[in-house]
């Protein structure tokens, strides 16, 4: 059995936190704020009514900029690059919508591209192009080579870290690969950031705040190059404006200004509790949750783990075993047990799954006891 690195670190992350009701290993879905940050969220809402919501948020502006330095980091771009939206599923809209990328326009995306990046590329009249990838879902660095060279889409659109399994994609290869063959990189990280290397060199990147990062609901973010946002159409125009927008940073253009400012505030609070915590160990001890995680739950119960045992990731998906049905696992795993987990439909990748997994995803704060008590009731 796997040790876990960084005791201190589960321990500190959670007693920053409420103290959880259950077994909490659901945090692909939504991981759980800390006290400091709902107390950043209550308090820009409270200064809201008291001065403000405008005041307020002028208020606010050093903090939030300080924030889209940290987010423009994390994923390898500058602060001029970052625009606070409302979720990931917002941001993917909002880069589509602006693009006006002709119909019939190729993209390529790999096998288990989450169903609603594919809905929005679909809907915009986009060609979505399969690329080759193994039996993993993960790309085929040689078979993209050869896709990129011979018969290259407009863009290419990945999933670093999928909804529906554990396996991180090579995303600094395929940069590599796309930046040589002149094909911009879009990635969703919404599964990564926080959670893995997302510093890859893409031209695009956006996730929501509400994962791996533990920031609030209903806030997001779009990190795009000026290269990119050169070919966008912002609703209004810097032309428009007297001053033609003077000062205004290119991607501030794709920001809703009517928003949950509060959220943004406690996403940059959230933000500064992920670098105090210290990125790499972060990673270290989820990379060491997932491995523990995947040698307690495989085969308990006849249920079988899909990810390989050392995938660095704290994501891990179980296939059923035959007649077991996935959504009644779930709920008895709470009901009987207290323990929270994600079903996962085939829906979210019907290019892939062949049927529902159960999806287990433990932050830092998770113990060995935790995972055990998953396993005890699974095997049950």
């Amino acid at each position: 059995m796997s040790a876990l690195p960084h005791d201190e670190l589960g321990t500190s992350w959670r007693a920053a936190r409420p103290a959880p009701a259950v077994v909490h290993l659901d945090s692909a879905a939504c991981s759980r704020q800390s006290t400091q940050v709902l107390d950043a969220v209550a308090r820009h809402a409270r200064s809201e009514a008291e001065v403000g919501a405008s005041v307020a948020e002028r208020a606010a502006d050093g903090l939030l900029q300080q924030g889209r330095s940290v987010l423009a980091g994390l994923v390898g771009m500058a602060a001029a690059d970052v625009a606070f939206t409302e979720s990931a599923s917002a941001s993917v809209r909002t880069l589509f919508d602006r693009w006006r990328l002709p119909a019939g326009t190729r993209v390529g995306v790999l096998p288990g591209e989450y169903w609603h990046d594919l809905a929005v590329l679909v809907d915009r009249g986009l060609q979505p192009v399969v690329l080759p990838a193994d039996d993993l879902g993960r790309a085929d660095l040689a078979g993209v080579e050869r896709v990129l060279r011979d018969d290259p889409p407009a863009l290419v659109h990945v999933t670093l870290v999928a909804s529906h399994r554990g396996v991180v994609q090579p995303g600094r290869e395929l940069a590599a690969l796309c930046r040589a063959a002149g094909v911009p990189l879009v990635l969703d990280v919404a599964q990564a950031l926080g959670h893995v290397d997302c510093d890859l060199g893409a031209v695009v990147a956006y996730a929501p705040a509400r994962k791996w990062l533990a920031g609030p609901r209903g806030v997001g973010f779009l990190v795009m190059r000026p290269t990119v946002t050169a070919q966008l159409s912002p609703v209004l125009p810097p032309s428009l404006f007297d001053d033609d927008g003077a000062g205004v940073d290119h991607a501030r253009w794709y920001e809703s200004h009517d928003a949950h400012v509060a959220g943004r505030v406690g996403l940059v609070v959230a933000l500064g509790e992920h670098l105090a915590a210290g990125p790499d160990r972060v990673r270290a001890r989820l990379a060491a949750l997932g491995r523990a995680t995947r040698e307690r739950l495989d085969g308990r119960g006849g249920w079988t783990v899909v990810e390989p045992l050392d995938e660095p990731t704290a994501i891990t998906t179980l296939r059923p075993p035959e007649g077991v049905g996935v959504p009644a696992t779930a709920a008895r795993l709470a009901a009987e047990h207290g323990v929270l987990v994600t079903p996962v439909g085939r829906e979210r990748a019907r290019g892939e799954l062949t049927g529902p997994v159960l999806r287990v995803s433990p932050h830092v704060d998770a113990t060995v006891a935790d995972l055990d008590a998953l396993a005890v009731a699974l095997a049950r």
